[in-house]
Formats: structure tokens, C-alpha cells, sequence
């Protein structure tokens, strides 16, 4: 997978347009918003057989384990590289750990930008247990 060369205008605007939008499971959740990122960036969508096929996130955990899945982090972690915390750079994926579980999201500098549920949240890169390279 390769980023395309207006990788990061495609990303600043995917980021933008997701920035006021409230966890939505099977549209817009933190794995789909993980895969949008890299859709943006590189064309390829890892997530496209999993779009609009869910309305709950246990849904969405019952499709993807019935593709051999644990859940969406091992989704993830199939198509992308796994990194430490101190090598992600802005547009990879971060682990963020949650009160709810696991939860993904993209590196943006010293944060990582996560779907919540009002609205777009940010937290610091430090809080990542380990992310994903693009």
C-alpha cells in the first residue's frame, strides 16, 4: 500500500469533513474512520466489505469474526504493518486503550484524532499502545 503524493491534503480534508461527526457503527465508527484515513491517502479501502452492513458495534464484531477476525483491531493489523508507539507518524493508526476497549485512531503529530460520541476527541500520541504504519 503507498500513499498517493497529495496524500496529506486528502487526509487533512477526510479529517476535516469527519471532525463533527458522532460514532455512526457501520458508517462511521473508529475502524471505518481508521479505513477512510487510508482510503484518502492511499486509494485502497480494507473496510469496503464491511460499510452499511452493521448498525451496532457488536454487529460489526459478529461480521468481522465470522471472517476470521477477532475484532477490529485484527482487522487492522491484516492490512497494515504493526508499529511501536515512537515510529508512528502523522496518518498511521493508533491502539488507544478505552474504558469501552481498544479503539482506533490516526496520528496526527503529538495527537491521535478518535471518533467519539459527539463529536471528533484528541488525545496525545503517548497514549497509544501501539499503532499501524500507512
Amino acid at each position: 500500500m503507498k500513499r498517493r503524493k497529495d496524500w496529506m491534503s486528502r487526509l487533512t480534508g477526510y479529517v476535516g469533513r469527519t471532525a463533527r461527526l458522532s460514532i455512526d457503527p457501520g458508517t462511521h465508527d473508529c475502524a471505518l474512520f481508521l479505513a477512510g484515513a487510508v482510503l484518502a491517502m492511499t486509494d485502497v479501502d480494507f473496510a469496503a466489505p464491511y460499510r452499511g452492513r452493521y448498525t451496532t458495534l457488536r454487529g460489526g464484531l459478529r461480521i468481522l469474526r465470522k471472517d476470521g477476525f477477532e475484532d477490529h483491531i485484527a482487522l487492522a493489523r491484516y492490512h497494515l504493518e504493526t508499529r511501536p508507539t515512537a515510529f508512528l507518524q502523522v496518518g498511521d493508526g493508533a491502539v488507544v486503550d478505552t474504558p469501552l476497549g481498544p479503539a482506533l485512531g490516526v496520528v496526527q503529530g503529538p495527537s491521535i484524532y478518535l471518533v467519539g460520541y459527539e463529536r471528533q476527541e484528541v488525545m496525545p500520541l503517548t497514549s497509544a499502545a501501539y499503532g499501524f504504519t500507512v
